[in-house]
């Protein structure tokens, strides 16, 4: 069996993939890693039981799914406040304000309803690293081979780091399991959170005469993304804020602007705000309708907080596929670009270890790490429009700081990456086509992290040439592989 951890938690078709007893067991598993002797110990000394903090998307599937990990967690000696339906960022946050052991998110972010996923924050709100994961799927493969373990039991195994016994004595008096109770009012603390993120002696209204489209992609943020806005003083449009369990990100949200760029331009807005189903993104839309994507919001983000002061080492933090306008407007600004892999957890892991205070995806991943300690596409489009609002400019003219260049990506499937990667031919064809590009203009071929495919990336001044050249390129992997 292939690892269980993707990228994001763990993910899967809900009821197949990602089943209940899964789960349960998932979770049980968890909490004896992340509420392991030490968290248990702490709280024995304050007379308490270790404490988790649970959320999920609107998902159908999320009902059972979150019963089933609040019945691992609390059957583990684990105390859960189960949060309902918030943001990923909102459960990151949440667990450190709370001081909670861990955090559980259930969501498959901008995949369809069909899919769910679990994912887990450590003690303070932040992602776990490979290590750990990989601690929790040996305790979950140990629990799951258990000699005499019936198919589908909760085994009432001791609390994490309880002494030998325990479980047995628990399980005859009824005791030491964890308490489970609703915490919808947290909601509210977050949200306190967020308005307080914006720079002091901000007005208190200080979106006050925007009018604002806001598409919630009936996922997460359907409830708290038009509230935030609204407390912040915008006129507020929410769309996509009607989820069924069934239609989150179905035409609507980041991963389908169109939706927004309409609706802005219909409703005479002064911008939109896109996120997606867990809104751990966020895209902007102008007043004209035109899509501005994550590498132009780091862009406006990276040159204010360079002007206030706040941008450590003067650098940003960006992936492999940030558009070369972003490199050039960085350059131009005396900015400099750390790269990573694809993925926000390559981000972090560059933050921490620089000290860096922003980095970002083109996919609207943008994290603030003086607010968060993940992306969170309601803090990123907070402070957009309150850039944009202060400086009594329009959101596309903010926007214009950065030119996008032309950027066509060509997925070539079917192929022995290895092979390909390596091979002198390859080589040869991309030193070409960069030599035929200069400084105008960037190649990119890299293997995919999910998939049996090669990626070509091709970004011009032209259009039309960086059309040809990815073709030339997709042609010589086609080829090798």
């Amino acid at each position: 069996m292939g690892r269980l951890f993707g990228t994001d938690g763990v993910r899967g078709v809900a009821g197949r993939d990602l089943t209940a007893r899964l789960a349960m067991d998932l979770a049980a598993a968890a909490a004896g890693v992340l509420a392991g002797q030490g968290a248990f110990a702490r709280a024995r000394a304050q007379q308490r039981r270790p404490m988790a903090v649970v959320g999920r998307d609107p998902r159908a599937s999320g009902e059972f799914l979150e019963a089933a990990v609040v019945a691992g967690l609390a059957s583990s000696g684990v105390d859960v406040q189960r949060l309902g339906v918030l943001p990923t960022p909102a459960v990151a946050y949440l667990t450190g304000a709370l001081q909670a052991e861990f955090g559980v998110m259930l969501s498959a972010s901008h995949n369809p309803a069909a899919d769910n996923g679990i994912k887990f924050f450590a003690r303070g709100g932040v992602k776990l690293p490979d290590e750990i994961e990989d601690e929790i799927e040996r305790r979950l493969t140990a629990r799951s081979r258990r000699p005499g373990r019936p198919a589908g039991a909760d085994d009432a195994s001791a609390p994490p780091g309880a002494p030998d016994g325990v479980a047995g004595d628990r399980a005859r008096t009824g005791t030491g399991f964890g308490r489970v109770a609703d915490a919808p009012g947290e909601s509210e603390r977050y949200l306190s959170h967020l308005l307080a993120t914006l720079p002091q002696g901000a007005d208190h209204a200080p979106l006050a005469g925007m009018r604002v489209v806001v598409d919630c992609a009936h996922g997460a943020a359907y409830d708290v993304a038009p509230r935030l806005l609204r407390a912040a003083g915008a006129e507020v449009i929410a769309i996509g804020a009607e989820p069924d369990g069934e239609n989150i990100n179905l035409g609507c949200g980041s991963t389908c602007i169109q939706a927004l760029s309409a609706a802005v331009v219909a409703q005479g807005a002064d911008a939109g705000i896109a996120h997606d189903g867990d809104a751990d993104r966020c895209l902007a839309v102008s007043a004209d309708g035109e899509v501005i994507d994550g590498d132009q919001i780091l862009a406006v983000l990276a040159l204010a907080l360079r002007d206030e002061g706040r941008l450590t080492g003067d650098t940003v933090v960006a992936t492999v596929m940030s558009n070369l306008g972003f490199r050039m407007a960085m350059r131009q600004a005396g900015i400099r670009v750390v790269e990573t892999p694809v993925g926000d957890r390559y981000l972090l892991e560059a933050m921490r270890e620089g000290g860096y205070v922003l980095g970002g995806e083109q996919s609207g991943h943008i994290i603030l790490r003086e607010h968060a300690t993940t992306g969170d596409g309601l803090l990123t489009g907070l402070h957009l429009l309150a850039i944009a609002a202060r400086r009594r400019q329009p959101l596309g003219e903010v926007a214009s700081v950065m030119t996008r260049y032309p950027q066509v990506l060509i997925n070539v499937s079917g192929v022995d990456k290895a092979r390909v990667t390596s091979s002198p031919e390859l080589t040869s064809a991309v030193r070409a086509a960069e030599a035929e590009l200069g400084e105008s203009g960037r190649v990119l071929v890299r293997p995919s992290g999910t998939e049996s495919a090669v990626r070509v990336m091709v970004e011009a001044a032209d259009s039309g040439q960086a059309e040809r050249l990815a073709g030339v390129l997709a042609e010589a992997v086609r080829g090798i592989g």
